[in-house]
């Protein structure tokens, strides 16, 4: 699973790349033969004029399926990974789970 992590208008720190590649083996570590690469936009949407304007964008391209597109905007960037990641995890999960329902009932249906 190649993991790219990508930051916009702030310095990208080591505790905030690990934590975020941390947080994305964590929930797709299930998956991981079906993932090809995880891209991840982190970004600053105010600057230093604060608010919840902490981006986290997730895209994930799976083998033979659609991508997996996600985002979060929180005050606190941690936050935003945590819960973008989480997300990405459970829509991953899904989407491959479908998958193999659908070919499961559709090999039923033709033999």
């Amino acid at each position: 699973m190649q993991i790219d992590i990508q930051a916009r208008n702030f310095y990208l720190t080591e505790a905030i790349r690990d934590h975020t590649k941390r947080r994305l083996h964590f929930t797709l570590s299930c998956c991981k033969d079906r993932i090809q690469r995880v891209v991840v936009k982190l970004s600053d949407i105010n600057g230093p004029r604060g608010g919840a304007d902490k981006r986290c964008q997730v895209h994930v391209t799976l083998a033979a399926l659609p991508d997996v597109l996600v985002e979060d905007i929180e005050a606190d960037l941690y936050v935003a990974i945590d819960r973008a990641t989480d997300r990405t995890g459970r829509t991953v999960i899904r989407r491959i789970s479908r998958q193999h329902t659908l070919l499961r009932h559709g090999n039923k249906n033709t033999g």
